[in-house]
């Protein structure tokens, strides 16, 4: 059962009602080729992939039942398509969350798990990191030999953090992006609230209308170049938009933060508007239509 009944707000629904894809022996060849492009999917973190960069030895070994699921997810997390796409570009921590996403579904429960990923790291290397995972108690009993890795956290399972559902939105932007394409670059999301033990506000994608509802700065804080999904110059001039605002800095002193505010603006006058609340400290809870 989904845990909101406003999954399609939050553009969860492809995964919440979605059975899970499980590959077994003697499989069609139709639904060989959609498990392969699951996994793909899901390990690449919807990565665009070429025709050149497919695993084929990979894929027949799957096919001829050489390869379990599992195997191929392992194969596939530890080869050079993977190191090139997600560890060489960017900081361990993000790695670390995205491993997290890609291969057990789900975010960072605290920061002892990331610590604890971050020492095999060093000491073990990339490899019996990803091992880690793969190995896990917890990737036997959800996902086995033959499911491919899915988003978790959409759905409610016993054993889960409430947490983790919360954090997943700063990893996930929407059915349709994917893991190298975000504004906030190479980043973790996930550092500060898990140093601190904090769970984040839900930070809600683009919807399949491409309906922005929340605002999140990108890496260098520079307000894009495109709005809402449209190039800056477009026929949206002199449309209003309502922007909620929670922690605002007051000036003065004492330094207060006030618990929401609204502007109403042109959208002419949107990035200015978002530039100065985050020099101001504030965060953008919502951006609609006025």
């Amino acid at each position: 059962m989904a845990i909101t009944l406003s999954a399609s707000w939050l553009g969860t629904t492809p995964f919440s009602e979605q059975s899970p894809i499980e590959f077994r022996a003697n499989d069609s060849p139709a639904n060989s080729k959609a498990v392969i492009q699951a996994i793909y999917r899901h390990v690449l973190g919807n990565d665009y992939l070429m025709d050149s960069e497919r695993l084929l030895g990979l894929e027949s070994l799957l096919i001829n039942g050489t390869l379990t699921v599992r195997d191929f997810v392992r194969a596939l997390a530890k080869s050079e398509l993977y190191k090139t796409k997600f560890l060489y570009p960017h900081f361990q921590t993000r790695v670390i969350e995205l491993n997290f996403k890609h291969l057990l579904g789900r975010a960072p429960y605290s920061e002892a798990e990331v610590i604890e990923h971050l020492d095999r790291y060093e000491n073990q290397g990339f490899d019996a990191d990803i091992d880690s995972y793969i190995d896990a108690p917890e990737y036997e009993k959800v996902f086995g030999d033959t499911i491919v890795p899915y988003y978790r956290s959409f759905n409610t399972e016993a054993g889960q953090s409430i947490a983790g559902f919360t954090r997943m939105f700063s990893l996930y932007r929407g059915y349709a992006n994917s893991d190298r394409s975000q504004l906030a670059g190479k980043k973790s999301r996930l550092a500060a609230e898990l140093a601190m033990g904090t769970a984040s506000t839900v930070n809600i994608p683009s919807d399949a209308n491409n309906r922005v509802r929340t605002y999140l700065a990108s890496e260098k804080n520079n307000v894009p170049t495109r709005v809402f999904g449209r190039p800056q110059g477009t026929n949206a001039r002199g449309t209003l938009y309502r922007i909620e605002v929670t922690g605002i800095s007051t000036p003065g002193y004492p330094s207060t933060r006030r618990s929401s505010r609204v502007f109403v603006v042109p959208y002419e006058k949107l990035s200015t508007t978002l530039q100065r609340i985050n020099k101001t400290g504030g965060r953008v809870a919502s951006i609609i239509r006025a």
